[in-house]
């Protein structure tokens, strides 16, 4: 009796040990989607601008993106600026099912105003994609996006630092999160003291069309590990910048462009989408996908 009793115990202390075991999540991360202009006109014929890439998103555990462009009806162009997007509602019904979470924190999310802004977020709602690294107020716009899948906690945070400043969110208004190295630290580490078991920063950085990281990237990059960042992905600079390992960390400078057009420089017409697994030790691999983007703007897997 005692030996069928030690058994059943030993049986049942594997089956919990099973039970919280976390399984690897798939993340996929893909850079600047701007759906103005070429990227407008070809959903404005009825055709899908991300069809191509479907069974590579389809494939995730979880999708997210940088939404370069406000989704609107309202708002006029930001006077300070030379280029403004505005994508039509129509959209929202691509990236729906596409993306789970879409970053707003980059230097187009208020091009047509607060009001722009704020319906943006409203359209992302409905279709179920969330939004972060921009919010009602500062607060929320600091507030990690949380990825729960496999028993595994992911924190993700977003940030701008390329101009206009006037679109960062303030304690009562809506915008997006700065990047200022302290409140950075702060929230990575905020988000490991809430019970985060990776977490990953999404840069908005980095100069246009420079295929090399600046030493600003670099800095900051290694100071956001030290924080206890398990990878750094950043997108911005409309070309590929290449990666490395710090710490036995990721960083990965730039995935470019996945859907944009208006681009004559090769190295803006091949962008990344990148493909990271992630358990409680952080980053076991991670690869990228060639986006090969046309002259509408739309891209396709290359190798």
């Amino acid at each position: 009796m005692r030996t069928r009793i030690t058994v059943a115990l030993i049986g049942l202390l594997f089956f919990g040990i099973a039970a919280t075991r976390a399984e690897p999540v798939k993340l996929v991360f893909v850079g600047d989607i701007m759906l103005d202009d070429g990227p407008g006109r070809v959903m404005a014929a009825g055709r899908d601008p991300l069809v191509a890439f479907a069974p590579l998103l389809a494939g995730a555990d979880y999708r997210i993106g940088n939404l370069e462009c406000p989704i609107a009806t309202v708002g006029k162009p930001t006077d300070s600026k030379i280029y403004n997007f505005r994508a039509h509602p129509r959209a929202v019904s691509v990236l729906k099912g596409r993306f789970d979470a879409l970053s707003v924190a980059n230097n187009h999310s208020d091009d047509y105003g607060q009001a722009a802004f704020a319906e943006t977020l409203d359209h992302l709602k409905q279709a179920v994609i969330r939004s972060f690294g921009g919010g009602r107020d500062l607060a929320e716009a600091h507030q990690p996006l949380w990825i729960e899948r496999n028993r595994l906690k992911i924190a993700v945070l977003a940030y701008n630092e390329f101009k206009p400043r006037s679109f960062e969110a303030g304690p009562t208004w809506p915008g997006i999160a700065w990047s200022e190295d302290s409140h950075v630290v702060a929230d990575i580490r905020a988000a490991r003291a809430a019970g985060a078991d990776v977490v990953i920063p999404f840069m908005h950085w980095g100069w246009e069309r420079e295929v090399e990281p600046s030493s600003r990237q670099h800095n900051l990059a290694r100071l956001m590990i030290d924080a206890g960042a398990d990878a750094v992905v950043g997108s911005h600079p409309h070309v590929t910048q290449g990666s490395e390992v710090y710490r036995g960390k990721p960083i990965i400078y730039s995935l470019g462009n996945f859907v944009f057009d208006g681009f004559e420089l090769p190295a803006a017409k091949v962008g990344w989408l990148l493909q990271m697994t992630v358990d409680r030790g952080g980053v076991t691999s991670w690869q990228t996908v060639d986006a090969l983007i046309d002259a509408e703007g739309i891209p396709t897997p290359g190798r």
